[in-house]
Formats: C-alpha cells, structure tokens, sequence
C-alpha cells in the first residue's frame, strides 16, 4: 500500500519532469500491468485517469485563482492540446473551462480566494477549530 501511495503522489506531482505511469511503476517496484492492475483496484481509476483529474482539479483552482487565459492554465498543468483539455474538463467536470471560471469566480473581489462550497471540509473542519480545542492522543 506504501508503495502505491507513492505512485500517487507521483503522478499528483507538479513540476515539469512529469514521469510516465511506466516510470512511476518501476519506482513503486511494479511491473507496469500489474501496478495498473493494483492502482485501479485500490483507487477506482487508472493512473491515466488519476493524473488527468489531478490536472483537472489543478486547472479549476487555476481558473478561479489567476488571471492566465484558458490556454496558458491548460498548458500549465500539463496538457499539450486545448481540445483535448477543453474536452476532457467539459465531461469531468459539466462545463467548459471558461464557464467555470465565470461560475465560481466573484468580480467583486479583487483578493482571489476559493469559494467556501468549493473547499474540502476536511480542510474547513481542521481550519475551523482552536488549538487548545483540538482532539489530542495525551490522556487528560
């Protein structure tokens, strides 16, 4: 399991030396059809379809957060076609990139920020509590 949490943060990862799924099963210590094999059946989706959601996710927090055209946010997160990114964001995600961009982001505000319905609640729930309210693994 150790070695498949890796793979994906690998395939989440940023930078521009984005290695292949073949790359990223040999580091995890993988033969490649079997590390798909294994990647899908522990997190439903192939390590194709986990990166390009990863991309995905990435773009939307870009279109509300920048001030890049479509293009450039495609280009960024590691697509090389503004078809196929327009394309696959539509089916993803419900509509095209600049509709979401005009959708969730507010023209009031001139401090970008993620709208809160948009903002895991994990995230919101760890953010929302003091320290000293914390949970703690110390016995009281």
């Amino acid at each position: 399991m150790r070695r498949l949490c890796l793979a994906r943060d690998l395939l989440r990862a940023e930078d521009d030396a984005r290695p292949s799924v073949n790359e990223i099963a040999r580091r995890a210590g993988f033969a490649p059809h079997h590390f798909i094999r294994l990647f899908r059946a522990v997190f439903g989706e192939t390590p194709h379809q986990y990166r390009s959601l990863a991309q995905i996710e990435r773009a939307k927090h870009l279109l509300i957060l920048t001030d890049l055209s479509v293009t450039e946010i495609c280009l960024e997160v590691g697509f090389s076609s503004l078809g196929s990114f327009s394309t696959l964001f539509t089916r993803r995600i419900g509509m095209s990139p600049s509709t979401w961009r005009r959708r969730h982001r507010s023209a009031s505000s001139p401090l970008r920020k993620m709208p809160p319905e948009l903002i895991p609640g994990c995230l919101t729930l760890m953010g929302g509590f003091p320290p000293e309210k914390a949970i703690s693994e110390k016995p009281v």
